[in-house]
């Protein structure tokens, strides 16, 4: 029996075309032992990253490519004209195989061109002259019914399906156009077939048989037709032939494809010499991050590190403590020879010279995250905490071990000051050169619930109940499902409708809907971007959008830069303009020192206004955690939050930190790890040293843990890991019941799962906020009325405080 690889496939992120994840692909190709498999998603590589990274994981070679809509090649076939729903016309789709780098980078610059001509977000499409420009390194497949080889046969016969041919010839070589034929048991379809081949026979082409892919098993045909009435905004009882007439478009057997084109000799053998002769795979991307230019005689380590000893001497100096400033020093000589071995000089210049723009334009701006831990990043003003002084540990930050570049994210206020920041790295590197990343809109609850009620014809009332019983975010415990909401609402679990529509609820969550854009992620390339990853046009002007989302970017090296809008800080940028005015003093917020009457405030919960200690929940811990220091306000920030909530450990801390709770830890080996939070886990740094301590985990096995932890709702990957958790702790002699408490503990951060260095990002901030409050009544409120709507309150109890507080008019 000769191989079978599948060479035409696509997923779920052809967006309403395909009923598979990309995972699931190349899980059911691994178990049909497959030794490739390409895919090929619509005017895209949306799916490709995940494919490629999955395809590692199970030793699956996987071959990129994409369905490229070509308005030249005239409409794509449809159903017949007294079908009751006509589906929407679009463009006859070109099937294309990337061969080498070449080819991936003419494909990326083939959908780019198309996709930015669209004055705003849309699919566009191709042309001749587009695919004539990007050839090179691509191989040609007909294409299915959505091929331009069916669409010329229905439309004249054998004689279009030539001139068809012809064209693709003309525009790819000889060798580089293969005449597909797929066999799904529709008559219509056959007939195609055997025009295809009596056209490739006449031209002498390769005939390569495939499947056509659009879900992984049988099984998935049902959600396949759900997204095609979804697509076709109609429902399934008035769908008809827009629906596939069969369920055969899963992945098939090498003994099933050779069986079903056992009269065509050669044409399954050929799918496997087609992917022996495609050498580029995803490994091979290209990318690198730009250098930063910097004046003659300098190198980029040498400008660092003049700029970081400049920024020691302004943060540490200012500080009195000679202790400190040696200590910085040491720190940061470490930082750099690290940052040198790396080649990391560009990306720390780069967004050192964001902040710099910020500063002057007048934007306020502070970093945040894992960054929080590096004194180069303090010392070049890129954040405001003081990792030497608070005892941040740089490796979370960066370390050699874990192979991946450092990830900065910088606060900025919302609206036209980021956007204006946003436009400059646009401006600086060029439309081609940088691009927002990706969100992936997927579906969840409410939207799974409305689209699938549409689809199986819900009246609008039915609708609106049922979609109402789903919650969006908000995990409520172990009922909080839809199966759970719906019978405690009165719904017959057992009818078979309602039955049906629960199951495809559940079964479309987490599948991709259409895509978005990052709330301020950009990526930016040395050189142009769309040679590595196509990019269009976002829905917002002025922005366009890579077709990866964050974690792909991650995954494939290509660096991200966060920029976030925060209300609070176009609050705190309105402090330091008022402050100088009305109080004759300047006020800088790196160097606001530890004050007792701020603390007493804290301790009292008076905190309307303040940021992130403002809520009910907050003021009701305050008083309780009683916070004297700095450390005890970022985890003030952390605690009140889902993740500690569900897993446990906020009343177990509230109570060790008033005495009632004797100080206790899981296990002997995790006294250093939880020392400082009194032996309860708290973020998500602490639960990734656990599993290395406990389990042996290697670095980047603790990455694949920060990864599950950080989305929402993973069970599916952090129950992958829970296995490896436990044989790691059964190894050192772990019991169970330890066992099941640091699962407990870690598994709660699948849902909302905090990191240190963000709460003290983020505990800086409340400071800076009650400090100025404390401090400077009069103007932090001018400057919170000044920014509406902002946190939990209603301007009058915002301004509450100024009572007595003189109010100058002017005109």
């Amino acid at each position: 029996m000769s191989g079978y690889v599948e060479m035409h496939a696509a997923s779920a992120f052809s967006f309403l075309e395909g009923a598979s994840q990309p995972e699931g692909l190349i899980d059911r190709a691994a178990e049909l032992e497959m030794t490739a498999m390409a895919l090929l998603d619509r005017n895209g590589v949306y799916g490709a990253a995940r494919f490629h990274t999955s395809a590692k994981r199970n030793r699956v070679r996987a071959h990129v490519g994409a369905e490229i809509a070509v308005s030249s090649f005239g409409e794509r076939m449809r159903p017949p004209e007294w079908v009751p729903h006509r589906c929407t016309k679009e463009p006859a789709r070109v099937a294309v195989l990337c061969e080498s780098r070449v080819g991936y980078q003419n494909l990326c610059q083939l959908v780019t061109q198309f996709k930015m001509r669209e004055k705003g977000k849309g699919e566009g499409a191709a042309t001749w002259k587009d695919l004539q420009q990007y050839s090179a390194g691509l191989v040609c497949l007909t294409g299915g019914d959505e091929g331009p080889l069916a669409a010329g046969v229905m439309s004249g016969g054998e004689a279009a399906g030539r001139e068809v041919m012809e064209r693709l010839v003309e525009i790819f070589g000889r060798d580089g156009v293969y005449v597909e034929v797929q066999r799904h048991q529709e008559r219509e379809e056959e007939w195609r077939n055997q025009i295809a081949l009596q056209i490739a026979r006449s031209l002498k082409l390769p005939v390569i048989a495939t499947n056509g892919v659009r879900y992984a098993t049988a099984y998935e045909r049902e959600v396949l037709d759900l997204f095609t009435a979804v697509r076709n905004h109609t429902d399934l009882d008035h769908a008809g032939r827009l629906l596939a007439v069969n369920g055969m478009r899963h992945l098939r057997t090498a003994r099933e494809m050779a069986a079903l084109f056992r009269d065509v000799p050669g044409a399954v053998e050929e799918t496997c010499e087609l992917s022996a002769r495609l050498g580029f795979e995803l490994d091979d991307l290209g990318y690198k991050f730009p250098r930063y230019p910097v004046p003659e005689g300098e190198t980029m380590d040498s400008f660092l590190r003049k700029r970081v000893a400049e920024g020691v001497m302004r943060r540490y100096g200012a500080k009195g403590d000679r202790g400190l400033l040696e200590r910085a020093r040491k720190q940061v000589e470490h930082e750099l020879a690290l940052i040198a071995r790396l080649g990391f000089e560009g990306y720390f210049l780069i967004v050192w010279d964001i902040v710099q723009f910020c500063k002057a334009h007048d934007i306020l701006v502070q970093g945040r995250g894992s960054a929080a831990n590096s004194a180069v990043c303090y010392a070049l003003e890129i954040t405001a905490i003081d990792p030497v002084g608070m005892e941040l540990l740089f490796e979370r930050f960066l370390s050699e071990n874990r192979g991946e570049w450092p990830d900065i994210d910088l606060d900025l206020p919302s609206e036209e000051k980021r956007e204006q920041a946003i436009q400059y790295i646009y401006q600086r590197y060029g439309e081609l050169g940088a691009a927002m990343t990706a969100n992936v809109i997927s579906y969840r609850g409410k939207s799974a619930a409305r689209e699938v009620g549409k689809a199986l014809g819900f009246d609008a009332d039915s609708l609106s109940r049922l979609s109402g019983l789903v919650s969006q975010w908000e995990w409520r415990g172990k009922t909080d499902t839809m199966a759970h909401s719906f019978q405690h609402a009165g719904f017959d679990l057992k009818h078979p409708r309602i039955a049906k529509y629960l199951e495809l609820c559940m079964r479309i969550q987490d599948l991709p809907r259409h895509l978005g854009q990052h709330s301020g992620g950009m990526v930016i390339c040395q050189g142009q971007l769309n040679y590595v990853v196509p990019l269009e046009r976002a829905s917002m002007p002025g922005r366009t959008v890579v077709q990866w989302d964050k974690e792909d970017c991650a995954d494939l090296g290509i660096i991200k830069v966060d920029l976030l809008g925060l209300g609070m800080m176009a609050v705190l940028k309105d402090c330091i303009e008022l402050i100088p005015q009305h109080y004759g003093e300047r006020v800088d917020l790196a160097q606001l020192p530890e004050d007792e009457e701020v603390y007493r405030v804290l301790q009292r919960a008076d905190t309307v206004g303040m940021f992130q200690v403002e809520s009910r929940a907050q003021m009701a811990s305050l008083p309780r955690n009683n916070p004297e220091k700095f450390y005890d306000l970022v985890v003030q920030v952390a605690i009140i939050r889902p993740g500690p909530i569900v897993g446990k450990m906020m009343h177990p801390y509230m109570r060790r930190r008033q005495g009632k709770e004797e100080v206790s830890y899981p296990h002997p080996s995790l006294i250093p790890v939880l020392k400082r939070t009194l032996g309860v886990p708290l973020f998500q740094e602490q639960l990734l040293r656990i599993a290395m301590t406990v389990a042996n985990f290697s670095g980047a096995e603790a990455e694949e843990l920060r990864r599950a932890v950080g989305m929402r709702r993973s069970w599916e990957r952090m129950k992958n890991l829970e296995a490896k958790l436990r044989a790691g702790m059964a190894a050192n002699g772990i019991d169970a019941k330890t066992q099941d408490t640091i699962v407990e503990n870690i598994s709660s951060f699948a849902l909302y799962g905090f990191p240190e260095s963000h709460a003290a990002s983020f505990a800086l901030i409340a400071y800076a906020s009650a400090y100025l409050k404390v401090k400077y009544l009069a103007a932090f409120t001018a400057a919170i009325l000044n920014n509406q709507p902002m946190g939990f309150y209603m301007p009058a109890v915002e301004a509450d405080g100024c009572a007595g507080v003189p109010v100058g008019l002017h005109d």
